[in-house]
């Protein structure tokens, strides 16, 4: 990964995610609807979520167990450094944010009732709920606010949710009374609120200590073993709905084999991230059923249009038109994934939908290879395990796919080591994975001028796109500003430099004695990691 970070021109970020945080899920940021230009209050009492089609009238009481990924065997409880599954789980139990997502991909309010821009999204002024506590009683004040963004801007340690912050220094957050904080931020920001509710935005007390991780979560820590499970007891000061269950351990397998069976066992209740064969031998398992969400996340061929061939649109074009996506999808992933087209953020408000879907059309892509000047086009396709299970078998189709348009594909597997170090931003073509995010969001971090993963340099062939994306960051309204991410997205389905072929599809199995389980389309888990709705039938 270069460490040559140019400075961006929308001013969204300063310190790059590491490659790590973004492969192991990255930032939790909203993508379903409109915001708007005040997040209000929904009303008094307890903020309520849809519940699952398995769902009754909730009960209290029983211990549940998930089975999760394992982590590094060191797993910290940071909560504004979120890396690995054991860690990003623990945080939604301990912690919340300002503004939150509903399982959905709605922008709803967090501990904070309201976040209201002026007239330019400059400054953003933000006001918590009354009466908040910390599960150890004490409130939640304007104070807790600040500190925690000091924390998360910190020049000399700065945290995940600090790429997106850039805008934001120490100087430009004030105190209005203890339960409002006015952020001025360097530049306009529209989607300011999408990032308050990013899954390390997290709001910790002023005096905070690693070794006692109080926050606002609807859980405390028990007890915890590294690098085999954490036990959580309910918090009794918790603001929202639930939890439910009288004790929650996490447990974690390194194993994806032996997290399936312990949940076939009993041993455990639910366990995330099943691959496809597992999905048919837990539904064929009499008391269990598997859950499956479709996620926004996916694995692009990448085309760097600063290398030939991709300097020319017509072989970018050509390329997508080289994929069955179907088939792909049924041999790399078993059938679970759901259609890409070529356009990431599916969720979001201004993706556009109405474009129709590309399918293969080998006949015209040699008639734009050959236009272009690269009939029999002889090429490297690099990859790695490290993209994600199923990367290298979907590489390998597409190799045998492109037979059919004359080109010569050769899969380059690659270390990880390799594939994500110093030539990672500079590959001709190749995979990659992304997380869940919405579209501006996804620009900060691989599109635009500066940005970190800027891995096929798309914006210095299409200065037109680059002008409309900067416009869009500083439109607060929303039908203005999803018609200008509809502009954007249209230029990249015509000429962009990715070919999404599939979304990824998340797959839990659970004991059907559960209820309460939701659908979350921004996890590595179906359900989200909302074990607080989770109860015994």
């Amino acid at each position: 990964m270069t460490d040559d970070h140019r400075a961006p021109s929308h001013g969204l970020f300063s310190q790059p995610l590491t490659r790590r945080q973004i492969f192991k899920g990255a930032a939790v940021i909203g993508a379903g609807a409109a915001l708007a230009p005040a997040i209000a209050a929904c009303g008094g009492g307890k903020t309520t979520t849809s519940a699952s089609p398995s769902a009754g009238v909730p009960k209290k009481g029983g211990s549940l167990k998930s089975g999760i990924t394992t982590g590094s065997g060191k797993d910290a409880f940071d909560p504004h450094a979120l890396a690995y599954e054991p860690e990003i789980a623990a945080g939604f139990q301990l912690y919340d944010r300002l503004l939150d997502l509903s399982p959905d991909a709605q922008v709803i309010p967090g501990l904070a009732e309201e976040a209201t821009p002026n007239a330019d999204a400059t400054v953003w002024t933000v006001r918590l709920k009354p009466d908040v506590l910390f599960s150890d009683g004490k409130p939640v004040t304007a104070d807790d606010v600040i500190f925690s963004f000091n924390r998360i801007i910190d020049p000399k340690a700065p945290k995940t949710v600090a790429s997106s912050l850039g805008d934001l220094k120490p100087t430009g957050m004030k105190k209005l009374d203890d339960r409002t904080v006015r952020f001025t931020l360097s530049q306009p920001n529209a989607v300011f609120t999408e990032i308050l509710a990013e899954r390390e935005a997290n709001i910790v007390r002023a005096d905070w200590n690693p070794k006692n991780p109080i926050g606002t979560g609807p859980f405390k820590l028990k007890s915890y073993t590294p690098g085999q499970q954490m036990v959580f007891e309910p918090n009794e000061n918790y603001w929202s709905e639930g939890p439910y269950v009288d004790e929650l351990t996490l447990v974690q397998y390194a194993d994806p084999v032996a997290r399936v069976n312990a949940l076939l066992s009993g041993a455990i209740d639910h366990c995330d991230q099943l691959d496809s064969a597992q999905v048919k031998i837990v539904g064929e398992t009499a008391g269990y059923a598997a859950w499956m969400t479709k996620s926004p996340g996916f694995f692009p061929f990448t085309m760097n249009v600063l290398e030939k061939p991709f300097t020319d649109v017509r072989v970018r074009q050509a390329f997508r038109l080289i994929v069955d996506r179907q088939p792909m999808i049924d041999q790399a992933y078993g059938g679970y994934g759901w259609l890409g087209n070529d356009m990431y953020a599916p969720y979001d408000p201004g993706y556009p939908s109405d474009l129709p879907q590309r399918q293969q059309d080998l006949e015209q892509a040699k008639s734009l290879l050959k236009e272009a000047g690269y009939e029999g086009l002889s090429i490297e396709l690099n990859t790695s395990d490290a993209v994600g299970a199923g990367a290298v078998s979907a590489a390998q189709v597409f190799a045998e796919q492109a037979k059919g348009a004359g080109v010569d594909v050769k899969v380059m597997k690659r270390d990880s080591n390799v594939f994500y170090g110093d030539q990672y931003t500079k590959w001709g073509f190749a995979m990659d994975y992304w997380g869940t995010h919405n579209y501006l969001i996804y620009t900060t971090l691989g599109w635009l001028p500066g940005a970190p993963y800027d891995e096929t340099h798309f914006y210095t062939s299409n200065p037109k796109w680059l002008a409309i994306v900067q416009e869009a960051f500083r439109t607060p309204d929303d039908t203005k500003r999803n018609d200008l991410v509809k502009q954007a997205g249209t230029i990249d389905y015509n000429e962009g430099s990715y070919i999404v072929w599939a979304f990824n599809e998340l797959r839990d199995g659970y004991s059907q004695k559960l209820g309460g389980l939701v659908n979350d389309v921004f996890q590595s888990s179906a359900m989200g990691f909302r074990y607080h709705l989770v109860y015994y039938k």
